[in-house]
């Protein structure tokens, strides 16, 4: 049921006698009906306007639960619109007889009736039970289907994360916002900067998640360290962990390098990067080229692994096949074990053994066991 209070609590059926005695002129009252005062202007007769001061806008559901309370300095009474511009606007929306949001704005234009809430104006809804703040310019609130909506230049804040979108929707009883439309997520701790076009937060589990292409770009010294991209992602806040579960790709900056597999797993505490799907790894600067059934990266020591099936190309190999390799990055040398097989161009070359040992830049190799347990070393010097 609506309410409105002036000074006290008006029900609707008593304004709307209000507003047509106002109206029509006939404006009579016995000696037991209480009228609020109100300043109604000329003007404001003839435009069929009304102002009131000192508002309160209520709304409960069938079992007389609030879903909606609000104060107003000033609200203009439109006979079409109801409500429709008020000044000063403070108060909360509720689930299940819960404050779930304060809701708070300078000036807004408003439309209520028992299934929804409208305002339009700057908004800023505030979560009081995790902190968060939403800033907007239209707010739609339905109570029956539990969804609170914020639309045009959301911005929103925690001590978690800062968020940009064009939309958020809101599912109060699970605590879940619903981000979409140019979507930037800034997090603090881990800081990393987030872009998408759709992503869910889940507040109470600390966890962005997203089926669309993803921008994640980690931070270290305000510099950015490494560039994550793929099709859909979860990102555990708490945990520190950040899954690209599809066309995940990751770009080093030092060396400069992608890596891509159809899936990985970055450990933001320990700065590794996992992956058990195949992974594909290009270095562009010397044209090396390397592929295997799983990896690791281990980002500050510059450490990449991969294991099962490994296939390498280069400048000066025409390619290296083991079971296993361990490539220093920042060295550019590599270990390769287990039914190794290297093939050079110049002179054309093979040899076969259990591990090879070289530098992928300067072509220098050597490789060791085999059938014959004998060493052999072919080395090439670029000219």
């Amino acid at each position: 049921m609506l309410q409105l209070v002036f000074h006290t609590i008006v029900s609707i059926r008593l304004l709307s006698v209000i507003v047509l005695y106002c109206i029509t002129g006939l404006y009579s009252c016995s000696s037991q009906t209480y009228i609020p005062k109100t300043q109604i202007t000329t003007s404001q007769k003839l435009d069929n306007n009304l102002i009131f001061f000192d508002v309160t806008l209520e709304q409960a559901d069938k079992v007389g639960q609030p879903i909606w309370s609000f104060k107003t300095k000033r609200a203009v009474y439109t006979k079409n619109k109801q409500f429709g511009r008020v000044d000063n606007l403070y108060g909360e929306i509720y689930q299940d007889g819960q404050v779930v949001y304060q809701i708070q704005s300078d000036a807004a234009d408003i439309k209520q009736d028992d299934k929804r809430l409208f305002l339009r104006g700057k908004i800023t809804a505030i979560n009081p039970k995790n902190g968060a703040v939403l800033r907007g310019n239209e707010l739609e609130w339905k109570p029956q289907k539990d969804l609170l909506i914020i639309r045009k230049e959301i911005n929103g804040t925690h001590k978690q994360l800062k968020a940009i979108a064009k939309e958020a929707r809101i599912k109060t009883r699970s605590q879940r916002i619903d981000f979409s439309g140019d979507v930037v997520i800034d997090s603090i701790n881990p800081p990393l900067k987030i872009r998408t076009q759709h992503l869910t937060w889940q507040i109470m589990q600390d966890k962005l998640i997203t089926s669309h292409t993803i921008k994640i770009d980690h931070f270290k010294n305000r510099q950015i360290a490494e560039h994550l991209r793929g099709s859909a992602a979860e990102v555990d806040l708490k945990a520190k962990i950040a899954r690209i579960t599809k066309n995940a790709q990751i770009h080093l900056l030092e060396p400069l390098m992608e890596i891509t597999s159809k899936e990985m797993t970055w450990d933001i505490n320990t700065h590794t990067v996992s992956s058990n799907t195949s992974v594909q790894v290009f270095q562009k600067s010397e044209n090396i080229k390397v592929t295997g059934n799983y990896g690791e990266l281990k980002i500050p020591q510059k450490i990449l692994s991969l294991g099962g099936g490994v296939y390498v190309t280069g400048q000066h190999i025409k390619f290296i096949k083991s079971q296993k390799l361990t490539w220093l990055l920042d060295k550019n040398s590599i270990e390769a074990s287990g039914d190794v097989v290297y093939k050079q161009v110049k002179p054309s070359l093979t040899f076969n053994g259990d591990k090879a040992v070289g530098n992928l830049k300067i072509g220098h190799m050597v490789i060791s066991g085999g059938n014959n347990r004998k060493s052999v070393v072919s080395e090439i010097i670029p000219q």
